[in-house]
Parts: structure tokens; C-alpha cells; sequence
């Protein structure tokens, strides 16, 4: 099964009703993309929480170790790690309260689209959520 995202319009009514958003992979260093992104989104209006074990606090925010450690729902769980690891990100969000999958850019395991989308989750790969933000507003 190739990768398919939903519709530019899909997107835009996911961002519309969509408020927190787990960042996994997210970096202290404002240089790093994860950041750059993450602080956009969160100008926003979005809540951001960062999923990183190495670090305790990105934007102003204490980091969590791994996304089942998020009290509460979680509208999109946006991935920045390498693309052979997001099957294993796949597995942990099938176990958490969370709606949409989100890889970024330049980011695609088939594998993990496929057990997704067997389980009728949204997926959405390869795609800049803050490129996506921008088109969509």
C-alpha cells in the first residue's frame, strides 16, 4: 500500500480543530527544525508538548519521556525522527489517545501507514505540518 494523505482541504479542517500537538523528536536547540517548526505552531495558537527524553524543557514546556507519559488527548502526534524508527513511534501511538499520525517532511515508513491505517487512525507523511499550517489558514 503506497502512502496517501488526505486532501489539502482534509488537512486544513484537522489543523482547524486541532489544538495539542505532541512533538516527538522535539530539540532544545532553536537552530534545529523540530524547533523552528515546533515554536511556529505554537505562535499559533497550539499547545506543544515535547516528546524527548534527553531534554526537560523545549519552549517553555516540561519535555516528556515518550508520549504515553501525556496526560489527556492528543490531536496530532507530529514525528521528527528518522524514518526507520517510525514504526516503533506507530506502536506507541496506537496505545495513547491521539487522532492523527504526522511525519514530517522527508519522513515515510510504509510499514507504519499500513498498521495505521489498518486501525482507521489518520496518517499523514512527508508533509511539513507548519508548510501545511501555511496553506491551509
Amino acid at each position: 500500500m503506497a502512502v496517501e494523505n488526505p486532501s489539502l482541504e482534509e488537512i486544513g479542517a484537522i489543523l482547524k480543530k486541532s489544538k495539542r500537538i505532541a512533538v516527538v523528536g522535539l530539540s532544545n536547540k532553536p537552530d534545529r527544525t523540530s524547533y523552528m517548526v515546533s515554536e511556529v505552531m505554537q505562535k499559533a495558537g497550539y499547545d506543544i508538548i515535547p516528546v524527548n527524553p534527553s531534554v526537560d524543557e523545549v519552549l517553555g514546556v516540561k519535555a516528556v519521556a515518550s508520549l504515553k507519559d501525556i496526560e489527556g488527548h492528543i490531536d496530532i502526534v507530529n514525528v521528527f525522527r528518522r524514518s526507520e524508527q517510525l514504526f516503533d513511534v506507530a506502536k506507541e501511538f496506537d496505545e495513547i489517545d491521539a487522532d492523527v499520525f504526522w511525519a514530517q517532511q522527508g519522513l515515510v515508513n510504509e510499514e507504519a501507514y499500513e498498521f495505521l491505517k489498518e486501525k482507521g487512525y489518520t496518517v499523514i507523511m512527508d508533509l511539513c505540518i507548519k508548510v501545511a499550517h501555511a496553506l491551509t489558514k
